[in-house]
């Protein structure tokens, strides 16, 4: 290595989020990152793409986005609570979450489900009503 790699050391982004458990393996983490939802700094990164500290990463799990600023670094997955001292999640990001969440248990609420699993008769009739027979 380098003397200015000892200065500025990085982890590659998919090991990092891996071991922040954003994702539960490194290979889900590494699609992430080549499918396009990991940006770090405001920039499409690539799975080796390093992480710094001071960094601020965008990540995208479906519907959630989260915008974090790396605080730690680290390639060794260990326990919830260490992992969730490698970052902190930004205000605006956490609002948008939980307004997020909300709107979600607001639209889970609206749609009533039956108490119920239809029986096979029951499944034939809705198919047969949703195909408009």
């Amino acid at each position: 290595m380098t003397d200015s790699a000892h200065n500025n050391p990085s982890v590659r982004v998919d090991k990092w989020l891996w071991a922040a458990r954003f994702f539960k393996t490194r290979s889900l983490a590494s699609k992430a990152v080549k499918g396009g939802k990991v940006e770090v700094n405001g920039h499409r990164a690539k799975a080796s793409t390093g992480v710094h500290i001071d960094d601020r990463l965008e990540i995208t799990k479906g519907e959630t986005a989260f915008e974090i600023d790396v605080r730690d670094l680290s390639d060794k997955r260990g326990p919830a609570s260490v992992a969730a001292q490698l970052y902190t999640e930004t205000p605006a990001s956490r609002d948008a979450r939980e307004r997020q969440a909300e709107e979600r248990r607001a639209a889970r609420l609206s749609m009533p489900r039956p108490a119920i699993r239809p029986d096979k008769k029951q499944r034939r009739a809705l198919r047969r009503f949703k195909q408009g027979e």
